[in-house]
């Protein structure tokens, strides 16, 4: 099942990672960022310099490809919404073009509901990129744990600098957040399950928490006692200059993150992707403690 793959994204916080994991597993691959060519990607790897706010930079980008990872996504951008769709069209574009045979995007849970733009936006782009001729795998994820994710570096900032925090109502909201390694083996073992073809699957660690319960258990794990007090009301906005002043997370990422948080981000039974690429995953607890160099 060796493939050339190409990777959308590649010097991103799973991007990188996915790179390495698809070369050790002896795939070809091409790694395709606006940095590509000054990035230090593994032996092998072929590097595509292609920028999609530039359409003329993507031309001939999917020829030779046998499978396509997109993993674009334009959260810090003022008009992220905006490019997300101009940009999946694009690639759409391009797999068509090259006569890409698979497609394998990372998304977000989300429902069948409204949410917040940020998700909305990532379902709207799974239906762009089912429109192409290839077929399409999508993996959808909430909160992705390891060094480098700006959604895990809020908890890890918070319980670095915050012995008490005022935090939102949104704390106690049931997420499953998955580690770094454990998403990416979901990303390379789809290549070798055919029936995955076509398919969606949610992506999660083995047990659900609370925004709460993780910043206690990494407080716990730093071996610091945090006091939370929670407030009835405190909007998106608040909340991201909130992090703005105590996190070095970006007020444009910062916004849409916490906007999604207040929705509910599980895994169905019905979608868990364990049941077809079932896989020993790391608990919460030591997913963190690696993240946070406690491991």
């Amino acid at each position: 099942f060796l493939m050339r793959a190409l990777v959308v994204g590649a010097t991103g916080f799973v991007g990188s990672r996915l790179v390495e994991a698809l070369a050790e597993a002896g795939h070809e691959v091409v790694a395709c960022s606006r940095s590509a060519t000054s990035h230090g990607f593994p032996e092998g790897v072929e590097p595509r310099e292609a920028d999609f706010a530039e359409p003329s930079t993507l031309e001939g980008l999917c020829e030779d490809i046998d499978v396509a990872y997109y993993l674009l996504h334009s959260l810090s951008a003022a008009d992220f919404v905006e490019r997300d769709r101009r940009y999946a069209k694009r690639f759409r574009s391009q797999a068509d073009a090259g006569d890409v045979d698979r497609v394998v995007y990372l998304s977000g849970i989300t429902s069948d509901e409204t949410q917040s733009a940020h998700l909305d936006s990532r379902r709207e782009v799974e239906g762009l990129l089912a429109a192409g001729g290839y077929d399409l795998t999508v993996l959808r994820a909430a909160i992705i744990i390891g060094a480098g994710s700006s959604s895990f570096r809020i908890i890890d900032d918070l319980t670095d600098r915050l012995p008490v925090m005022i935090v939102p109502e949104w704390v106690q909201t049931p997420c499953q957040p998955i580690y770094i390694d454990d998403a990416i083996r979901y990303l390379v073992g789809v290549l070798n399950v055919p029936a995955t073809r076509g398919e969606t699957y949610e992506i999660g660690g083995p047990t659900v928490h609370t925004y709460e319960s993780m910043l206690r258990l990494l407080a716990a794990l730093k071996q610091k006692h945090i006091v939370l007090i929670p407030v009835p009301v405190m909007s998106p906005e608040l909340s991201a200059h909130w992090l703005r002043m105590v996190t070095d997370v970006d007020y444009n990422m910062a916004r849409p993150l916490i906007e999604s948080m207040r929705y509910p981000v599980t895994v169905s039974a019905e979608a868990d992707i364990q049941s077809v690429i079932n896989i020993d995953r790391k608990s919460i607890g030591e997913a963190m403690a690696t993240a946070s160099g406690l491991r």
